[in-house]
């Protein structure tokens, strides 16, 4: 059995390259293709030594810093790569990958991160983001996504089977691409995040310090409850906001961009972790989870599929309804209140749930499946 691995760019080592390395450790046979590699050699051990085959976007002019520039020209790139002579191919796509062509004796299955949301219901807030409301060039850019919309709806068609990374992305693919989805959630590293014996008397938000995460409101909340300390772990574009936000109060503590070691020791002895963001999945909420640490989560995205939440008899965490610093600080008041009924080897067992090795017996049901093949 030949087996394509069609990742969608590769340049730094995150989340999807997670997922990646996992497909790789089950089927270290397989080959792996992507639009471009642009992969430094320090991060590239994932790919066991494996030489990607990549489209013309490669050899682009600029395209090792700019690549992304060239989106236009994706859905062409990724359909011009022969996956002619494989029995499997699988896809790992939150833009182009699901795009490959294959032919009627080839299982095509997709893992989907999300649907392209600066194409769909994001593109609004992309072009306030980036400037683009008016002029010719906020034009073209409205022109391309509308090109880049007609081509994702009708390429949602090419998988034979679709995966979604939450049941959240599951309810976005149907939206957009009127598909259903089998929810897998992706793997996460839980052996690294192992509980700690004792428990500090902070809480902890870990993240990129950009808009969508939300680090302002969670400063803002804790701005008005000095007698909680918050650490933030993290920098980004939107720090100086989040600053703003803390102001003075002298129980919050930013600590910047930090070690792995300790960043896995501050999130052991968290009394919860905060997350205010509305995610596709959320592998830091796993994280704290797999250290024994409660989390207090906005209740939208993926964090309804990890979070175990009141009334279950043995919680793991609590969530906040709307992103508001009221709606946070009657959460906090509430996870004061239940606390001692959250218990660290609960949260540990239910991160378990998404560990490295699940995921790959997982997926390997889902292609045995696909093929007919019977478990022995």
């Amino acid at each position: 059995m030949k087996i394509a691995l069609v990742h969608e760019w590769l340049d730094s080592y995150a989340g999807s390259e997670r997922v990646l390395e996992q497909l790789l450790l089950e089927w270290p046979e397989a080959h792996v293709f992507a639009v471009c590699d642009f992969m430094p050699e320090a991060e590239r051990g994932f790919l066991q030594g494996k030489q990607v085959t990549t489209s013309f976007i490669q050899r682009m002019p600029f395209a090792r810093k700019h690549f992304r520039k060239f989106l236009g020209l994706m859905p062409l790139a990724i359909e011009q790569l022969d996956l002619s002579g494989y029995d499997v191919v699988i896809s790992s796509s939150h833009a182009v990958a699901k795009g490959v062509l294959t032919g009627p004796g080839q299982i095509h299955i997709s893992y989907v991160h999300s649907p392209m949301r600066y194409a769909w219901d994001l593109q609004h807030q992309y072009l306030r983001e980036a400037g683009l409301t008016r002029g010719l060039k906020g034009a073209y850019t409205r022109w391309l996504l509308h090109r880049m919309r007609l081509w994702d709806r009708a390429s949602a068609l090419n998988p034979d089977i679709v995966l979604a990374n939450s049941s959240y992305i599951a309810e976005r693919i149907q939206k957009t691409w009127r598909r259903n989805a089998q929810v897998l959630h992706p793997p996460v590293d839980i052996e690294s995040f192992t509980p700690a014996p004792e428990k500090g008397d902070y809480y902890l938000i870990a993240s990129r310090i950009v808009p969508y995460k939300r680090v302002d409101l969670i400063a803002a909340a804790f701005r008005g409850m000095q007698n909680r300390k918050l650490i933030i772990v993290g920098d980004g574009p939107n720090e100086a906001q989040a600053r703003a936000a803390a102001g003075d109060a002298p129980n919050i503590t930013f600590k910047g961009r930090l070690a792995r070691a300790e960043l896995i020791a501050l999130t052991q002895g968290a009394r919860a972790a905060v997350f205010a963001a509305e995610e596709d999945f959320g592998i830091a909420t796993v994280e704290a989870q797999a250290c024994g640490t409660p989390v207090i989560a906005y209740g939208r995205g993926g964090a309804r599929d990890i979070v175990v939440a009141p009334p279950d008899a043995r919680p793991t965490g609590i969530f906040f309804q709307e992103q508001t610093t009221a709606s946070l600080i009657a959460a906090l008041e509430r996870f004061e209140a239940m606390a001692p009924a959250i218990s660290p080897a609960d949260c540990r067992a239910n991160a378990e749930r998404f560990s490295n090795a699940d995921f790959r017996r997982r997926f390997r049901q889902v292609v045995h499946d696909a093929l007919g093949i019977t478990a022995t």
